[in-house]
């Protein structure tokens, strides 16, 4: 790279974070300089796949995202539609997959308390959870203990929460060997009088954190949900989020009491990335800037340093802005619920991301550099189907073997019905799913 003989970082150091050569010039571009070890994580996580959509964005574009009942389209935390007798419905979907094949029961259970934020960040209660679940060949038994943890996960953190998993399908393929799909729903319906936006605004206006503490867990989260899944990942515990289902559950309804005052600016879940996430995003969304000092932050761990405080997953957290003069009545509804409430910082004209830490700068950093002018990666259509698909396409009735009325013929082996049907019944993708179904 053009930079190399005064880059502070390795190359090896840089694609750490996730970064790509030319994308490293291009931050090097939009600040003038260098980054510090802080700033290269933020963009590191905020321009992941997993925050930014880099490779899929142009592809997701082209879904229709507008109509006369949609009250909240694509950008916000969750989206929002009009049910009809006015109820309006909130809801979120969410994939956790390489969390999940690392720690299948945190990284489901986090997977679920994460999308049970997104709805009630809106200002909406949730009151349903779906599921739809993908695993690899059952014989196998990494897979098996995939599957036991991830259906675990989900039922305890929904359980302990309170909401029910109420439907959701369950497959199992060798191509998901060792890499699952799990993909966790929630359905809310809307408790407060407006919908609850996260565009920061209100220069001079407070912004506070709530809820629960900030550690060192989930650190990264968001680039390795974002890195090619391998035999090493499986040792990259620290990456997956562990999840406090009680504590969300006063979270829920100390976020519902305080939207209901009306003294709610904007929120934002802290989720993926964490406080760099949801600092960039509220200021992007509102065209301001957000200064926030660390050194305010709730901590569960002594000696954190600023890359740990803003690359942090700790869950159940959230950021507000507040009303300028009613931040104190904020404040005392976390405390009265147990859970953690400070002002750790401001809205600001410039629209920048500054972060403050032992008394200095810890990283300044454009809002819309990290959360709306991102890299994009148009990636091609293929121009025909895969050979396996035309294939499938090409089966007509006519392919099928001789039958009678005892049975058929399958690769020269006469097969009865009966033997047939208790063979598909004990296919797991056909096999009754109780077992699942019954832990929710």
């Amino acid at each position: 790279m053009s930079t190399q003989n005064n880059c502070p970082f390795s190359a090896e150091e840089i694609a750490s974070e996730g970064i790509k050569p030319e994308e490293y010039e291009e931050i090097v571009r939009r600040l003038g300089r260098h980054p510090n070890k802080a700033e290269l994580g933020m963009f590191g996580v905020m321009w992941s796949e997993h925050c930014c959509y880099k490779n899929s964005r142009p592809l997701l574009k082209q879904f229709p995202t507008t109509g006369e009942r949609i009250l909240v389209g694509p950008g916000e935390n969750a989206g929002v539609v009009d049910f009809g007798d006015g109820l309006h419905i909130a809801f979120k979907i969410e994939s956790h997959n390489h969390p999940s094949a690392i720690e299948p029961f945190q990284g489901a259970a986090t997977g679920v308390g994460g999308i049970l934020r997104d709805i009630f960040t809106m200002g909406a209660r949730p009151i349903a959870a779906l599921n739809s679940l993908r695993f690899g060949s059952l014989e196998d038994s990494r897979n098996r203990q995939i599957f036991k943890g991830v259906v675990s996960g989900i039922s305890h953190y929904g359980n302990c929460f309170g909401v029910a998993t109420v439907g959701g399908e369950v497959y199992f393929d060798p191509a998901y060997n060792g890499n699952p799909l799990v993909n966790a729903m929630a359905i809310g319906l809307m408790e407060t009088p407006e919908i609850v936006k996260s565009g920061a605004s209100g220069i001079g206006n407070p912004v506070l954190y709530v809820g629960s503490t900030t550690g060192r867990d989930g650190m990264g989260g968001a680039s390795f949900a974002s890195a090619e899944l391998s035999e090493e990942s499986i040792q990259d515990r620290p990456a997956v989020q562990v999840g406090d289902p009680f504590l969300e559950k006063s979270l829920v309804e100390a976020c519902l009491e305080a939207f209901k005052t009306g003294a709610v600016v904007a929120a934002q879940d802290m989720g993926a990335a964490g406080i760099t996430c949801s600092t960039s995003e509220m200021a992007a969304k509102g065209g301001v800037g957000i200064e926030l000092d660390l050194d305010l932050i709730p901590v569960r761990e002594t000696g954190m340093v600023a890359y740990e405080y803003l690359l942090s997953e700790s869950q159940e957290r959230m950021l507000f802005v507040a009303q300028k003069g009613r931040e104190q009545e904020l404040i005392d509804i976390f405390h009265r619920w147990g859970l953690q409430a400070v002002v750790a910082g401001t809205v600001i004209a410039e629209p920048m991301v500054r972060i403050l830490f032992q008394g200095g700068i810890a990283a300044e950093i454009p809002a819309d550099a990290l959360a709306e002018n991102t890299p994009l990666y148009p990636r091609e259509i293929l121009s025909e189907p895969p050979e396996y698909v035309q294939i499938a396409w090409q089966w007509t009735p006519g392919n099928l073997p001789e039958s009678t009325v005892s049975g058929i013929k399958i690769n020269g082996e006469f097969q009865s019905w009966s033997h047939i049907l208790l063979t598909l019944l004990d296919t797991p993708s056909i096999a009754s799913k109780r077992w699942v179904y019954r832990q929710y």
